[in-house]
């Protein structure tokens, strides 16, 4: 096991904090964040600390207890739902984010990735964020700072970023939104995938002749709740990862132009219950780096050999002609009403099941 990682750095960025940290963690046990902490409060920065009641807390390998004896502040969600954020503000100048747990498992055995930007301007909107959970006692439904995600775009170095908060921001409009506006290639990386309404877009743009490339964590993606069956099974190039232990990302790369990463699983539950945070950012050279980590995972990745395709024949599968199957279509009418998907020649009107093409009938007019 690699002795240092990408804690180092984060360990540095707290040992030059002059003011504050706060940092909203899921998991924590990391030996060298812990110290970092430890010594920034006790030069007299101010530390503050929210977490995950089960896998926070009550985790028997967290660090965090040392925390909480040397008087650092620590606040819980208290919930069966998670506090899922992994982010890290510094200064108020400064954010850490992506989907790398502050722990040994995180930082030296499974795939993450994290980003750490300069910004004060996206630094007081998580800084917002966090203080709903730490000062205000709010999670999931219901908290809410800003009245919609557009008043969360920031400009970084000529780089636009726009922050999701879920379950407020229903981060899954505004991916879906990405993944339709592509015109040449998706790629993703994920821990988590069964969000049908994704997993549909990408169906949808696949036949629109966009090129579609995915990995999934091996664990739990042969399952009927996987996207992984939908998109194997019509002829997508995706992948189970090679990792023995864990692939963790939660990434979309769209047209080498657009990345989507953050805390944020493509799940119902991470859109609808969890505290979660995204970010979409517009910049080639950012996109370019995780390009160059899907690469490195795609070769380590295999064909998925436990999946059966013999049920997509069944005309009961997909009554729609969607790709979606027979599903809730009262809830994915509501969805696709609040997203707004326009159709083809007509922006006027709605592509009423999500599948890019003409305007169908399956949904109810929109109120």
């Amino acid at each position: 096991v690699p002795t240092e990682g990408i804690d180092q750095y984060l360990a540095q960025a707290i040992d030059a904090a002059a003011h504050t940290v706060d940092i909203a963690a899921f998991e924590f046990n990391i030996p060298s964040v812990t110290e970092a902490l430890l010594r920034a409060h006790a030069r007299g920065v101010r530390v503050r600390v929210v977490t995950d009641n089960q896998y926070g807390i009550a985790d028997e390998d967290s660090t965090l207890g040392r925390l909480a004896s040397a008087d650092i502040p620590i606040v819980d969600d208290g919930r069966s739902a998670l506090m899922h954020n992994k982010f890290v503000i510094i200064d108020g100048a400064q954010v850490w984010a992506g989907s790398w747990n502050f722990t040994r498992n995180g930082t030296f055995r499974n795939n993450n990735n994290v980003l750490a930007i300069d910004s004060t301007a996206l630094a007081d909107i998580y800084t917002h964020e966090f203080e709903e959970m730490f000062v205000y006692g709010l999670f999931g439904a219901g908290q809410t700072f800003f009245e919609d995600e557009h008043n969360q775009l920031v400009v970084v170095d000529g780089v636009a970023i726009q922050a999701l908060f879920a379950p407020e921001d229903t981060p899954t409009y505004a991916i879906a939104h990405e993944l339709y506006s592509a015109r040449r290639s998706i790629r993703f990386m994920a821990f988590s995938f069964t969000h049908p309404a994704l997993g549909g877009a990408l169906l949808a743009q696949a036949r629109n002749g966009v090129k579609v490339e995915g990995i999934f964590e091996t664990r739990g993606s042969d399952t009927e709740y996987s996207e992984l069956g939908p998109l194997y099974c019509y002829g997508l190039s995706v992948l189970q990862d090679g990792n023995p232990r864990t692939f963790h990302h939660k990434v979309f790369i769209i047209d080498d132009a657009t990345v989507v990463t953050g805390s944020f699983n493509f799940s119902a539950s991470a859109d609808e219950k969890n505290d979660e945070n995204a970010l979409i950012i517009r910049s080639a050279e950012v996109a370019a780096a995780y390009n160059a980590e899907f690469d490195r995972r795609w070769v380590e990745g295999a064909a998925p050999e436990r999946i059966s395709c013999e049920w997509i024949t069944g005309t009961d599968w997909d009554c729609g002609g969607d790709f979606y199957g027979c599903e809730d279509f009262e809830k994915r009418c509501e969805f696709l009403c609040a997203y707004q998907t326009a159709c083809p020649g007509d922006p006027s009107k709605l592509d009423r099941n999500g599948d890019g093409y003409a305007c169908e009938t399956t949904c109810p007019p929109c109120p």
